[in-house]
C-alpha cells in the first residue's frame, strides 16, 4: 500500500512534467491511464509548435537521470515509441549541470580515508564533464601520472532507485491491461535497465570492464584502453589514466593531424566486431565523447559504465541473422529466428521470410553509406507482432550501440559502411563456429563432459542397487553389465567412450 501511494504521487509529478511540455502521448498506449491522461492534458493546455520527439526529450531531460537514460533506450524501439519520435531521443545528451567540489572533495576524502592532498599532488575542481550519474575531473597523483577521476552524485542512487521502482510498477501495470504489448516484455525490459543502472551505481564494476576491455584487446595495437589506477578507485571514486587525442567526430581535425578517416572506421568497425562476436562484451554507450583517435590512428575508448554481454549462442544467431542480410539470403534470417525460439514454431517460416523481405530491401535498396543494421533491426520489431515474435530485452543494448557506431562511421566517411567493412571477418567468425571443424570440436567436448559423469552414474548405479538389492528394486544385470563391465565378450560403455573421444580429436587434427 506505502508502494503504491509512492508511486501514485511520483507518477503525478511524472506526468504533470510531461504535460508542462506536452508530451504524454506515450502513455496514452496504456488503456488504464487515458482518462488521467485526458485530464491532465485539460490541466496543463499549451501549445507546444516542437516536434513530439523534441518535446518528449525535453520532458525526460527535465525529470532528471533515469528518465535520460530510459529515453535513450526508448530511441532504439520505434515499436515502442514511434517511427518519428525514435530519432529525436536519439539526440537525448547525458549532460546535467556539476555538483559542487567540495561535495566532489567530500566524497573522495570519505571513501579512501585521508585527505584529498595525499592522494593527489593536483585536482582540478572544474569538472570536465558532468553527466546524470557522476562527474569527472582532471588530476595528477602524488606519482606524477596524469589522471581523470570520476566521482558519483551525491544522493543519486536514492533519486534512481525511486524511479526505477515506479517504471517497474507502470511496466507491471501494462502486462495485467494490455495484452497486446505483453509480448515486448516491459517488466523484463525495466529490469535489463536496472540491471545497467545498477552497474553503473558502483564504479569497481566500471573500473573492472575497462580492465576486462584491456585484457581482450592486448594484442590490438589500433585499439587502447585506459589504464585503471586501482589505488584510487572505491565505489563512488574511478581514477584512471588520462588519455590525449581528437574526438573521433571531429573529421576535420584528424584529417589536418594526418589521420584518414576511412582507417578510422575500419578500425573502430574491427573493433565493435571483435566486442561483439568474438568476446561477447560489448561497450554499451559508443557516443562520441567516449571515443577518441590517438597519435597514428589508435582509437581510444573510455566511460566503461554501461557494458552488456550477448552469450556463444546469442552471437552464432546474430552473425548468421546478419550475414543473411547482407546477402540477401532472407530465408536463412527467418530460419534462425525460428532456431533460436523467437518466433514460435507454430508459425510459417514461409510467412515470416516474406516479412523479412519486406523490411530489408527497402533499406537495402538505398546506397550502401545510409544502411543501418541498427535501424533494420528496429523496423524488423514493428513487424513481427502478426508472428508473435517476443522482444529480446538483453538486445536491446546492443542495438542501441549498433545504432550509434554507425552513426559515427557515416560522419567519419560518409562512404562507408562499417558493415560491409565487417562482412569479411563476420564470414570467417561464422565458417569457425560453424563449420565441420567447429561442429567436431563440441561433439568432442560433449563427449569428453559425457566421460567425465561416467564414474559418478556408475558409482549411483552401485549405490542404488545395493540399497534396494534386499527384496526391493534391482536394476536389470545386462544393465548393470553394459555400466560396470563386459556382456557377452563385449566391451562396456564406459570403455568404449575414451577411444570415440580419441577418434573425435584424430579427426579434428586432420581436418586442420
Amino acid at each position: 500500500m506505502i508502494r503504491a501511494v509512492r508511486n501514485v504521487r511520483r507518477l503525478f509529478q511524472i506526468m504533470s512534467v510531461l504535460a508542462r511540455h506536452d508530451a504524454l502521448f506515450p502513455l496514452e498506449r496504456v488503456g488504464a491511464m487515458r482518462d488521467l491522461v485526458y485530464a491532465f492534458r485539460l490541466l496543463k493546455r499549451r501549445k507546444n509548435v516542437r516536434r513530439p520527439g523534441q518535446r518528449l526529450a525535453a520532458a525526460l531531460t527535465e525529470l532528471g537521470p533515469s528518465f535520460i537514460k530510459l529515453g535513450q533506450i526508448l530511441s532504439t524501439r520505434p515499436d515502442l515509441i514511434g517511427e518519428d519520435v525514435a530519432p529525436d531521443l536519439a539526440e537525448l545528451q547525458d549532460q546535467l549541470p556539476p555538483f559542487p567540489f567540495a561535495q566532489a572533495k567530500r566524497i573522495v576524502e570519505e571513501d579512501f580515508d585521508q585527505p584529498l592532498e595525499a592522494l593527489y599532488s593536483s585536482f582540478d575542481p572544474e569538472p570536465v564533464a558532468a553527466a546524470s550519474i557522476a562527474q569527472v575531473h582532471f588530476a595528477i597523483t602524488r606519482e606524477g601520472a596524469e589522471v581523470a577521476v570520476k566521482i558519483l552524485r551525491p544522493e543519486v542512487r536514492e533519486a534512481l532507485d525511486r524511479d526505477i521502482d515506479v517504471f517497474y510498477w507502470l511496466a507491471e501495470l501494462i502486462e495485467r491491461t494490455q495484452p497486446r504489448i505483453r509480448r515486448l516484455k516491459p517488466v523484463e525490459a525495466v529490469g535489463t535497465f536496472a540491471q545497467t543502472v545498477e552497474m553503473e551505481m558502483d564504479l569497481r564494476f566500471e573500473a573492472a570492464a575497462a580492465a576486462e576491455f584491456a585484457d581482450n584487446f592486448v594484442d590490438d595495437p589500433t585499439f587502447h584502453i585506459p589504464a585503471v589506477d586501482w589505488q584510487r578507485t572505491s565505489q563512488r571514486v574511478l581514477t584512471v589514466e588520462r588519455v590525449h587525442g581528437i574526438a573521433i567526430d571531429e573529421r576535420e581535425a584528424l584529417i589536418n593531424a594526418g589521420i584518414e578517416p576511412r582507417e578510422v572506421v575500419a578500425r573502430a568497425a574491427n573493433a565493435f566486431f571483435n566486442m561483439v562476436f568474438r568476446d561477447g562484451f560489448f561497450h554499451g554507450d559508443l557516443h562520441p565523447g567516449n571515443m577518441f583517435v590517438g597519435p597514428g590512428g589508435v582509437v581510444i575508448l573510455v566511460d566503461f559504465g554501461i557494458t552488456g554481454r550477448v552469450d556463444r549462442q546469442t552471437r552464432r544467431y546474430l552473425g548468421e541473422m546478419l550475414l543473411g542480410f547482407l546477402t540477401a539470403d532472407y530465408r536463412r534470417v527467418a530460419e534462425v529466428h525460428f532456431e533460436a525460439g523467437y518466433v514460435p514454431a507454430d508459425q510459417s517460416v514461409d510467412a515470416f521470410t516474406q516479412a523479412c523481405r519486406s523490411v530489408a530491401e527497402p533499406i537495402f535498396g538505398r546506397p550502401m553509406n545510409e544502411i543501418s543494421i541498427g535501424r533494420l533491426l528496429g523496423h524488423l520489431f514493428t513487424v513481427t507482432e502478426t508472428f508473435g515474435m517476443e522482444t529480446q530485452p538483453q538486445l536491446l543494448l546492443l542495438q542501441k550501440t549498433m545504432i550509434t557506431a554507425e552513426g559515427i562511421g557515416r560522419h567519419l566517411a560518409s562512404d562507408v559502411n562499417m558493415w560491409t567493412l565487417a562482412r569479411p571477418m563476420i564470414e570467417g567468425w561464422i565458417r569457425e563456429t560453424l563449420g565441420p571443424e567447429a561442429r567436431l570440436r563440441q561433439l568432442a567436448t560433449d563427449i569428453a563432459s559425457s566421460f567425465e559423469k561416467i564414474p559418478r552414474l556408475i558409482a549411483h548405479s552401485e549405490k542404488t542397487a545395493a540399497m534396494f538389492g534386499h527384496g526391493g528394486l534391482k536394476l536389470h544385470p545386462e544393465t548393470m553389465a553394459e555400466l560396470t563391465g563386459r556382456r557377452n565378450g563385449h566391451l562396456p560403455l564406459a570403455t568404449l567412450l575414451p577411444w570415440i573421444l580419441v577418434v573425435v580429436l584424430v579427426l579434428l587434427l586432420f581436418l586442420r
